[in-house]
């Protein structure tokens, strides 16, 4: 086993926690580092996939389903699916093939083309996936929708995506869309799941439309640049972006869940995510299928009793999800986990916003293994940096990037260009070299805010990062979050993490207050453990505390207790909302929004 550099903790000041091979229960799928980034390729990545028989292309759907249907794997369980009331159904990669062949079968039979784009709203049911596969396997573009989202986001969203077809149940219909069907006048269909009544134009039951179809369907040719994908994000203002992947985008799915997630043959998954997010359908549908192993489907909200059972129950190997989830969980102890047999456990990864390093730190003491962050985003299309099974891990650091992934901290000129930032722990814009198969192709009907993405061969994400001596990246904050204070410029990580250390912090939100003498200052938003009281005196303690870990320059000036803090549902924590608030700003686009405590 390689070691990764010095011993250097760097930003966070925790150990390194190092790895040796004993630690591992099985062989890593990336083993040396090094090795694998000096060898690496994107083209050496595809033929890991097979590419549709007689040269007609690359099709997702082919990857994740069609090859694994018709080979050894026919018979396997693809998708484990557990319904809130206890229901169970196990759909095996030839049932999934079937399945995704009628759905392609009933889009041919409404007349849907290649290229339209399909909407899908609902919570994690069967036929969602089989939908979202469906869609891509016809040649059609699939988008996933928030089941929360209110009325006018869905209309937004079908608006901006030229929704041709929408799969949902009689309920979410009745509740959100029969008001707005004026508004996005190219939905012809709406399929309908599940029992209910539901009145409109172009209605259809899902088990007539597609119960019925033909299980036989030949994937048309697919050239890899198709558009298949059609993902939404928000941004700080305005409406959100439609960022596009494509059929290509499938090895990036495919060799980053064998080495950012080590995903191997006999390994059950499970991806806590949403599809109506990103990581929902590239690691919840895509990634696991590909690599043809068992993916656990829960329909069920976030319960911790409930996660554990499934934990447990279900012999979870490879568990992806959300420094939220983690940080709730936290908050229950470290002996949240005594009692359970949690030995099928053998990683377990972090993604949808920094996660910190305390958290990595708590993992090994509940679990016995640390969790693995990773960063990646909306437009990136799969992961982009990540801590593998097989290096070591800096609390607190994003990991190293992937084979294939070139990145780099830039400084921006005065003349519009950019300049590579050499010096370690300096911190700058993260940005990422052009050309891997994930990449965004454009942001839907809006080219000149996609051109404005890159300068020169780099993609530039918005994030400030750094990057220490051996190579790790850490994250600083969104560009648009940093403070300058005093000639400082701070990023709200830091100081959130800083704050997360003290026992009664269960959650933070660090964001900047005009300030007339230093410019901004910094003000804490924090949500305590059961058992702590949001008094006077805890916030003079945690004031205290943070002083005595970050400097006077550095720490909050103001802390405010919340019983909640404003998140998305992919668990990111809203800086710009609660700063909007406090100042009085317009809010901007919160159509993600999930909890909140105003």
């Amino acid at each position: 086993m390689q070691e990764s550099g010095t011993s250097d903790p760097g930003l966070s000041g925790y150990p390194v926690i190092r790895k040796n091979r004993e630690s591992l229960k099985l062989p890593p799928n990336l083993g040396d580092y090094e090795q694998e980034r000096a060898s690496f390729s994107w083209d050496k990545a595809r033929t890991l996939l097979d590419g549709l028989p007689d040269g007609r292309g690359l099709n997702i759907v082919h990857e994740a389903v069609d090859r694994h249907a018709l080979g050894a794997n026919a018979g396997k369980v693809a998708i484990r699916w557990l319904g809130k009331a206890g229901e169970q159904r196990d759909i095996t990669y030839r049932e999934l093939y079937e399945e995704t062949n009628r759905f392609a079968n009933a889009l041919k039979a409404l007349g849907v083309k290649p290229g339209e784009r399909v909407f899908v709203l609902m919570g994690r049911l069967p036929e969602l996936y089989v939908a979202m596969l469906g869609t891509l396997k016809a040649g059609c573009v699939a988008s996933p929708l928030f089941s929360a989202f209110g009325p006018e986001p869905i209309a937004v969203r079908m608006q901006l995506g030229d929704g041709r077809v929408l799969v949902t149940t009689p309920k979410l219909y009745k509740r959100k869309v029969a008001a707005i069907r004026e508004q996005v006048p190219g939905l012809a269909h709406v399929l309908l799941v599940g029992e209910g009544e539901a009145e409109g134009e172009g209605l259809e039951r899902w088990d007539r439309a597609v119960g019925n179809a033909s299980a036989d369907f030949t994937i048309a040719p697919t050239d890899p640049e198709d558009m298949a994908l059609l993902h939404f994000t928000s941004g700080t203002t305005g409406r959100p972006k439609g960022a596009i992947h494509v059929h290509e985008a499938v090895v990036a799915h495919h060799i980053t869940g064998r080495y950012a997630l080590d995903l191997h043959d006999e390994d059950i998954f499970w991806c806590t995510a949403d599809p109506g997010w990103v990581t929902g359908t590239s690691y919840g549908i895509i990634a696991p299928l590909t690599n043809g192993v068992t993916s656990i489907v829960a329909e069920a909200e976030f319960d911790a009793e409930t996660w554990f059972g499934i934990l447990e129950r279900e012999r979870v190997s490879v568990w992806y999800t959300a420094p939220t989830a983690i940080r709730m969980i936290m908050r229950m102890g470290d002996d949240v986990a005594r009692g359970r047999d949690l030995s099928a456990l053998r990683f377990m990864a972090s993604v949808g916003e920094p996660l910190n390093p305390e958290a990595v730190i708590w993992g090994e003491q509940a679990f016995g293994m640390p969790f693995h962050d990773n960063w990646w985003q909306t437009e990136t299309g799969g992961i982009m940096i990540a801590n593998f099974a097989a290096l070591d891990i800096k609390p607190g650091s994003m990991g190293r990037p992937m084979p294939g992934i070139d990145a780099a901290i830039l400084r921006r000129l005065e003349n519009g260009g950019v300049e590579t930032i050499d010096e370690p722990m300096v911190e700058g814009e993260l940005a990422l070299r052009k050309g891997w198969p994930s990449m965004m192709r454009g942001y839907l009907h809006e080219e000149e805010r996609y051109r404005k993405c890159f300068i020169g061969d780099w993609y530039l994400t918005g994030d400030l990062a750094q990057r220490d001596a051996d190579g790790y990246f850490w994250f600083v904050g969104r560009a648009d979050d940093v403070i300058k204070s005093a000639g400082h410029l701070i990023g709200p990580f830091e100081v959130e993490s800083a704050l997360i250390e003290h026992p009664a912090v269960a959650e933070a939100a660090v964001i900047g207050k005009p300030d007339p003498t230093v410019g901004e200052m910094v003000k804490a938003f924090v949500t305590l453990r059961p058992g702590y009281e949001a008094d006077e005196a805890m916030r003079r303690e945690l004031l205290g505390h943070a002083r005595k870990k970050l400097g006077a320059a550095v720490a909050p000036k103001e802390i405010d207790f919340r019983e909640n803090l404003p998140k998305t549902r992919s668990g990111k924590i809203m800086r710009r909302l609660l700063k909007a608030r406090e100042l009085g700003l317009p809010e901007g686009d919160i159509s993600t929004l999930e909890s909140d405590e105003k």
